[in-house]
């Protein structure tokens, strides 16, 4: 038999092939409350994050809407990430570290669990008073943006995750992590047919769903945009320059789903969105930072992607 194929993140690959995501590291959580061990207070935090990843771009866009700029500074990382892990380097598009002088986000892992043998993952919520890592986790770091750090933000800013939607939030966001968010992973990641084949349709089971749903709703919930909405998007905006060639998910692209396709067109449209997306960081962190997938590296010119053309979803029926 041929010897296995390489696999991009050897240690996080299942003997069947599978790709299976490290679990983070960090989970503390910055609190509102008086007395907390890491108070919601403006200037006290930094985010690591990079433009190319889906999860690091939902801080990015949270930090955006929430109005959390002046509250929480930000690095932006080089999308071309190498043997060393995230560099923080001039580039187009990348910003320095004002806080650490990091050269490497390792830098700050290693600042915060000496010894840490992991893979190196954004975004990066770092404490400037007690100098760590205080979470590492996406999810985390969006619902504390969108709640415990109200009284820094701006106070118009939306509230994504309000408590009487939670459950269905929760409920939602489960089923897109699974088969959607880390599902394109699951199959780009994959080294065996099996494997791949098996998150292949997963996915696009999952994209036939939501395209149904997305046919009688507006967003995931109704009438208002929630967490769910901006989870889904950073994959959704991801899918046809990326995930479709360079992760093998090419049985449709979301330019060919009647609903998701404009969906996508509304939540990119939203007030401050587009400037968070950066197809450039994107195309080259993906195509440059697989050599197991892509080993030439070269980077695709296309596709031509109109997110600015009319949504056509304003007069769709809502719930309630």
């Amino acid at each position: 038999m041929p010897d296995a194929p390489p696999a991009a993140f050897p240690r996080e690959q299942a003997q069947d092939g599978s790709f299976e995501r490290q679990a983070s590291r960090f989970r503390d959580w910055v609190q509102a409350e008086p007395g907390a061990a890491y108070p919601a207070i403006g200037g006290r935090y930094h985010l690591y994050v990079s433009l190319a990843c889906p999860w690091a771009h939902r801080t990015i866009i949270y930090r955006r809407l929430k109005g959390l700029e002046d509250a929480i500074s930000m690095t932006i990382v080089d999308p071309e990430r190498d043997e060393h892990g995230w560099a923080i380097a001039e580039g187009p598009g990348n910003t320095p570290d004002p806080v650490n002088g990091f050269a490497l986000l390792s830098d700050a892992y290693e600042a915060s669990a000496p010894g840490f043998d992991g893979r190196v993952t954004v975004p990066v919520l770092w404490d400037t008073v007690t100098g760590r890592i205080v979470n590492n986790e996406s999810a985390d770091i969006i619902r504390m943006f969108d709640r415990e750090f109200a009284a820094v933000a701006d106070p118009n800013a939306p509230v994504f995750c309000p408590p009487e939607l939670e459950d269905e939030i929760d409920e939602v966001n489960a089923a897109v992590y699974a088969h959607v968010n880390n599902g394109v992973y699951r199959a780009g990641f994959a080294t065996t047919q099996s494997a791949y084949e098996h998150a292949f349709r997963d996915l696009f089971a999952a994209l036939d769903t939501l395209d149904r749903r997305l046919g009688q709703l507006r967003y995931l919930l109704g009438d208002r945009i929630t967490e769910a909405d901006w989870r889904l998007f950073t994959t959704l905006v991801r899918f046809d320059p990326v995930y479709v060639g360079h992760f093998k998910c090419n049985l449709r692209r979301i330019a060919d789903y009647p609903n998701l396709a404009g969906y996508l067109r509304d939540l990119y449209q939203q007030p401050k969105v587009a400037e968070t997306v950066n197809f450039n960081h994107i195309k080259r962190h993906y195509y440059r930072t697989h050599p197991t997938i892509n080993p030439n590296r070269i980077v695709p010119v296309g596709p031509h992607m109109n997110l600015v053309a009319p949504h056509g979803r304003d007069a769709l029926a809502t719930r309630g």
